[in-house]
């Protein structure tokens, strides 16, 4: 066998074992190897970064998004590879790791100003959704960002008054185009 051939088959097995983790290992082994302390480690920040320049290429699937905001300290553009969820014709950015993601706080800092890569860059601004309005959004994620669960406490089936409890923890942004 080829070792290029070889080589090839580890970095594939790797892949699908990666991308199948959230649904196999339990939600606090996930976030204990992942996410310690609700922060992505080393190996997190690296596989993240990845997956953002695979997203502004046009390589991975069109619901996975790399959005484009400039550091609140060191005003150097920053990306961070994100699901779109979608109700209706409007597009959310929800925060699976809550209040404290460097990408939230950055949009704060910027008014909402930003940009989506997906094979092309679209100026955006977002805009946060009110707490009271985010039950049928954070649903909607759910279904579509399988790698998003291991860090909800609700299960993607769960009725929206389930949703309604946890929706302070988990800040959403509309996206309108400009």
């Amino acid at each position: 066998m080829s070792p290029y051939l070889l080589t090839g088959l580890i970095v594939l097995g790797a892949a699908v074992v990666f991308l199948t983790l959230p649904w196999t290992l339990p939600r606090t082994w996930y976030r204990a190897l992942f996410y310690p302390g609700g922060r992505p480690n080393a190996l997190a920040r690296r596989l993240n970064s990845g997956q953002a320049r695979l997203s502004v290429l046009g390589v991975l699937p069109a619901l996975m998004v790399a959005l484009e905001t400039t550091g609140r300290r060191s005003g150097k553009a920053c990306l961070v590879q994100l699901v779109v969820a979608q109700v209706g014709t409007e597009r959310y950015l929800v925060s699976m790791l809550g209040e404290n993601a460097d990408w939230v706080r950055n949009v704060r800092a910027s008014a909402g100003a930003a940009a989506l890569r997906y094979g092309r860059t679209e100026k955006v601004r977002l805009e946060e959704v009110p707490v009271s309005s985010r039950a049928p959004i954070l649903k909607a994620y759910l279904q579509r960002a399988p790698g998003a669960r291991p860090h909800f406490e609700v299960s993607r089936n769960a009725p929206l008054e389930e949703f309604d409890k946890v929706a302070a923890r988990y800040p959403v942004f509309r996206i309108v185009a400009e």
